[in-house]
């Protein structure tokens, strides 16, 4: 065994030992078996169940006394009682070397590096061997590599070499690499003479021939990573040295500009930023109680996805929503003396359909996959929206002399949401809603088009209690992907109006749950063209009202773009908009 390991470490090949007594049969080389006997294409391989009980694949007891069940794409060494080896990466149990080994079989070989990475990593089983095959290992080396153990062992060992042995297969020659003469100077930018290129690549070992305008390069069998002429460039840079490149700026390629997605997000952000918010980044791994907590409106289980490797069996579930990482910043921030903050992020929140199974489709190793396997691939990943969110605790207004503090509250939260619909050039309609994370009385809905895309309002305070969160917590969580798919052209700023405005205003009864964004959106719609904006400054519900009743005051501002409007023009506006919401919702204008 100190032999292999001295031999791996003195050619950087791999080598593993078995006790030839305990081998039954030849080697052989094959994927792992996925039922009693059958490979991943349901063909007979071995005879007998050389499956562990009560499973459907093939199991290895490795040298660490660990019982691991194997994968359909795990390579392993096998004889005709079943795996002996996990290939490339550890070795099996029951041909183990021991102190009463007398007859040694050793074994060198090749293997494919992303399949044994794949294996190494799939059994959390990092070794020696496998981080070298990982990184390419010289496949003439083998030969050789065993030769040398063999050697060392009769030597050091009183070994006696039997009269047998064999080679599977040679390796093959590489096929040389056609380099055009200039080729290195023009993709490096400096100017590399005939003589600096022929060393540099003699250098590496490759063997150079000439042709009629470039070089035939046939790089060595220890260097894998040298694959074509832009690999031979780079390490002609390498050698030369990467100083005497010159410092150039490169002109960029004229393009198309950021698509409207990318224009939202970083309007969005860059809108919250001025308003002075702080963006943040939080880790997107949490509970399931978490998950359930701020992923559903009216609570109970969503469906989630969690993680094989979780580092924390605890938090080993994608994120549903921004909001707990967001309270846990808070939490953070606040336990440091950042009494007062407002903070958002944006990113992906994991949304994957109920009944659905996410994360079964694998690439094979090694060949490039098809469009059809690509496709599988993709569809096996869940749902990602990407959402922004922000948490606002403390003090929106400080103390000062004169001036009493202010605290952060729902109204800031809508605020905050109006900035992100304004830097988009989209309309977000508020109405009242509840959900199991927010306070009762004090949610709203946010709903684009038809479609509700998120809340806001202020969280619960045994929510935010749970979170280390005292006081009063506004909080808000958008799709930033639905808003992206509604925006259209980049904001454009409003023209100064030279025309004189003429302002009006209504107070409309209807019933209490219609929401006053509705209405507002009707009187819009039926005062057309001339009127130029409308706010809800007052609500009243009590005395000399209907009960079930309520009267919304609306503040209108009318203008002509190209003259100035008289009141008759604004009065016949305003009851153009009045007509439609009591078609749509029988307001009535307040006596």
């Amino acid at each position: 065994v100190d032999i292999t390991n001295y031999v791996m470490f003195e050619l950087g090949q791999p080598i593993h030992g078995y006790d030839l007594d305990k081998v039954t049969g030849g080697l052989t080389v094959r994927r792992a078996l996925t039922a009693a006997g059958r490979d991943a294409a349901g063909r007979v391989v071995a005879e007998g169940d050389v499956s562990r009980p009560g499973t459907s694949h093939e199991t290895l007891t490795t040298l660490d006394e660990q019982v691991r069940t194997l994968h359909a794409e795990d390579l392993v060494i096998a004889d005709t009682s079943g795996a002996i080896g996990l290939a490339g990466v550890m070795g099996g149990a029951s041909t183990e070397i021991t102190s009463t080994t007398t007859n040694v079989l050793i074994e060198a070989a090749n293997f494919d590096p992303v399949s044994i990475a794949r294996s190494a990593r799939r059994h959390k089983l990092p070794s020696e061997a496998s981080r070298r095959f990982e990184r390419g290992v010289d496949p003439a080396v083998a030969e050789v590599a065993a030769g040398r153990v063999v050697q060392l062992l009769v030597d050091l060992a009183g070994g006696v070499v039997a009269d047998h042995g064999s080679v599977s297969a040679s390796v093959a020659d590489r096929e040389p690499i056609e380099l055009p003469d200039g080729f290195v100077s023009g993709l490096i930018g400096y100017e590399y003479t005939p003589e600096q290129v022929r060393s540099s690549l003699a250098e590496i070992g490759g063997q150079i021939a000439e042709a009629k305008g470039a070089l035939m390069v046939t790089p060595p069998s220890w260097r894998p990573d040298i694959t074509d002429k832009w690999t031979l460039a780079e390490e002609v840079a390498r050698i030369i040295g990467f100083d005497v490149i010159p410092a150039m700026l490169p002109v960029a390629p004229p393009g198309r500009g950021y698509t409207v997605a990318q224009q939202v997000r970083r309007r969005a952000s860059n809108g919250l930023a001025s308003a002075g918010h702080t963006e943040t980044l939080a880790y997107p791994f949490f509970d399931e109680a978490t998950n359930n907590l701020f992923g559903s409106v009216a609570g109970g289980s969503v469906p989630q996805v969690r993680l094989a490797n979780a580092l924390d069996s605890e938090q080993g579930w994608m994120r549903t929503s921004l909001l707990p990482g967001l309270m846990q910043t808070a939490a953070r921030n606040r336990s440091r003396g950042f009494t007062d903050l407002a903070i958002f992020e944006q990113g992906l929140v994991f949304r994957p359909e109920a009944g659905v199974t996410y994360g079964h489709a694998m690439l094979p190793a090694g060949t490039r996959p098809t469009d059809t396997q690509i496709a599988e691939l993709n569809a096996s990943i869940p749902p990602q929206p990407r959402h922004i969110a922000g948490v606002l605790f403390g003090d929106a207004v400080l103390r000062e002399p004169g001036q009493k503090a202010v605290s952060f509250d729902w109204q800031d939260a809508l605020a905050a949401v109006e900035q992100i619909a304004s830097a988009a050039g989209v309309r977000i309609v508020v109405s009242q809603a509840t959900h199991v994370s927010f306070h009762p009385g004090r949610c709203a809905a946010l709903t684009l088009g038809d479609t509700v895309i998120g809340y806001a309002g202020e969280i619960l305070p045994t929510v935010a209690d749970a979170f280390n969160l005292s006081g009063r917590v506004a909080a808000y969580e958008l799709d930033l992907d639905a808003i992206a798919a509604a925006a259209g052209e980049p904001v454009s700023a409003e023209p100064v109006h030279t025309m004189t405005a003429a302002t009006q205003d209504v107070s409309l009864v209807v019933a209490t749950d219609i929401p006053a964004a509705h209405v507002q959106a009707a009187l819009i719609e039926g005062a057309g063209d001339l009127l130029e904006h409308a706010r809800l400054v007052d609500i009243y519900q009590g005395e000399g009202l209907p009960a079930g009743t309520r009267s919304l005051t609306f503040a209108l501002r009318f203008r002509a773009p190209d003259r100035t409007l008289t009141q008759v023009e604004a009065t016949e506006a305003k009851q153009a908009g009045v007509a439609l919401a009591a078609e749509r919702f029988g307001a009535a204008i307040r006596d």
